[in-house]
């Protein structure tokens, strides 16, 4: 059982788990969300909103997304009566940020030379920093990134468009000082030399490494038609693009090509500023790859009801401009749009092309490969995040791409853990979320290569669960305002269980399976699976 217990100056989660008690902050650190409405599962409660995972006897965060910790407080109990112990402090900021270590041997170094090199600052980058501090790593962390900010949550570009960076930082600059992560800023690697453990950057200047972590994350796809170049055509990838895009798109009309997660957010977020927005795609409802195509046109039906204008099943041709500015988006089926500002989301490849003569093992798609402990083929070598295929334990260890928030984080905490030698192996589930008009869809699991959808709830009143299946088993599921059945289920498989089509089938499941969807009761799923 858990329990939110007010202690005057703040609030405590309480936790009864195998007869003993235990006390931790209440909120999750990552977007704040109450964890008393998560699921509490052999020794660790998981977030209802995004999955992160912490440890109820420490606190310590286990699974992402997010950096700090909880707090964990004292519980003591005295004839009958639990007492709880905690600081003020603790119980107002509601996070712990672990224990790091400092670099001791800075002098030791020249300018040219590190022992760790990550390459990139996204989730993946920042978290293989703070987890070799965080396990008493002393020596020499250097970052570089072709950003010009510090590590930012970049899922809030989408949908939180007009967030400055210094909103969205995910540390502060002085935490890199105190902790000595050095960060290079405006810093483009242009090809590492493996043998020689070299670094070359692009303005020529050169870094020797001992262990390198490659997290270059993705490039956006730009169009092919004529006037892609155009002023007012836009791939959001950083603040600066975000913020000029809401900018410009206020009381104007906007075309958005893709309905990506990036496009389909970037049009909910526009529809209440912009006068009209306008989305192109070329499958015939969005999301149906990955949400298939029942959820793909309850999504849809909302977004037109909030005045989103559907162009499907073709692709733009042209782009015109007048007084070098965009004016229409000409698209194949002969359809003008008129167009004050371009939003492209139509994928994103990865950003590998710097080590094609490297010798790292890259497949046909550009993605590096790794093994379970995030290593690639060249010893000391290691890559993370939306770049990698790796081999994913959910889905029998298939090589997969899974570029989400979460996943760079574990991704990026695995690989530092093997840097120091631990053998650790990935097992996570991936979790991802997207919201839309004040509504999230969370997901759990890898549904490539679906072959059914079995749906309980209501799709038109956007309150139902649907379960991912590929033969008899589920390998995901997605929900709209139905938590935590998300983290229910993300927790069911992590524990290494199978979960049946019939068991979330009522068609064949007994009338008490049923009642507990209707009643958004979930104990159902706890006995369930091999």
């Amino acid at each position: 059982r858990m329990r939110e217990v007010d202690l005057g100056c703040g609030k405590a989660l309480l936790i009864k788990e195998s007869g003993e008690f235990h006390a931790v902050g209440h909120k999750c650190p990552h977007y704040g969300a109450p964890l008393v409405k998560g699921v509490l599962s052999k020794g660790r409660i998981r977030c209802p909103w995004h999955g992160a995972c912490f440890n109820i006897g420490t606190g310590d965060i286990e699974d992402f997304p997010g950096l700090d910790s909880l707090p964990r407080f004292q519980v003591k109990i005295e004839k009958e009566k639990v007492y709880i112990r905690a600081s003020k402090q603790a119980l107002q900021t509601q996070r712990r940020t672990k224990v790091m270590a400092k670099c001791i041997s800075l002098s030791n170094y020249n300018l040219s030379s590190t022992n760790v090199l990550i390459i990139g600052a996204g989730a993946a980058g920042l978290v293989c920093a703070e987890t070799l501090r965080q396990e008493g790593f002393s020596d020499r962390i250097v970052m570089c990134t072709m950003d010009r900010h510090l590590p930012y949550d970049r899922p809030k570009l989408s949908k939180s468009m007009d967030s400055h960076p210094e909103q969205i930082t995910l540390r502060p600059k002085e935490f890199f000082c105190t902790y000595d992560i050095e960060v290079l800023t405006e810093m483009q690697v242009a090809a590492v030399d493996v043998k020689s453990k070299i670094a070359v950057f692009k303005d020529g200047f050169k870094m020797e490494y001992n262990k390198l972590l490659i997290a270059t994350g993705n490039t956006p796809k730009t169009l092919s038609c004529k006037g892609k170049e155009m002023e007012n055509v836009f791939n959001i990838r950083t603040p600066e693009d975000a913020n000029r895009v809401v900018k410009l798109a206020t009381s104007k009309n906007v075309v958005i090509v893709g309905a990506s997660f990036l496009g389909m957010e970037v049009a909910a977020y526009l529809a209440e500023r912009a006068h009209s927005v306008s989305l192109v795609e070329l499958e015939h409802v969005p999301f149906k790859k990955f949400f298939g195509e029942r959820v793909g046109r309850a999504v849809m039906k909302m977004f037109e009801n909030n005045r989103v204008k559907f162009y499907m099943q073709t692709e733009v041709s042209e782009l015109r401009e007048q007084e070098g500015k965009l004016k229409e988006v000409v698209l194949k089926s002969g359809k003008v749009l008129r167009a004050d500002v371009c939003v492209v989301g139509v994928g994103a490849v990865p950003a590998t092309g710097f080590l094609k003569q490297s010798g790292i093992n890259i497949d046909s798609k550009g993605f590096i490969v790794v093994n379970k402990m995030m290593q690639t083929n060249i010893p000391g070598v290691f890559a993370a995040g939306d770049a990698v295929t790796f081999p994913l334990a959910l889905r029998n260890n298939k090589k997969v791409n899974v570029p989400h928030w979460q996943m760079a984080h574990m991704h990026g905490r695995i690989a530092a853990l093997n840097m120091l030698a631990h053998g650790t192996e990935i097992s996570t589930v991936p979790y991802l979320w997207t919201a839309m008009f004040g509504k999230s869809i969370r997901y759990a699991g890898h549904g490539e290569g679906f072959d059914d959808v079995v749906i309980q709830g209501d799709l038109d009143e956007l309150k139902f669960v649907a379960f991912y299946t590929k033969s008899d088993e589920v390998v995901a599921v997605a929900s709209m305002n139905y938590d935590p059945i998300v983290s229910k289920v993300a927790e069911v498989l992590a524990a290494g269980r199978t979960i049946r089509k019939r068991d979330v089938d009522i068609v064949t499941e007994t009338p008490l399976v049923f009642l507990s969807f209707r009643t958004g009761d979930m104990s159902w799923l706890t006995g369930k699976g091999s």
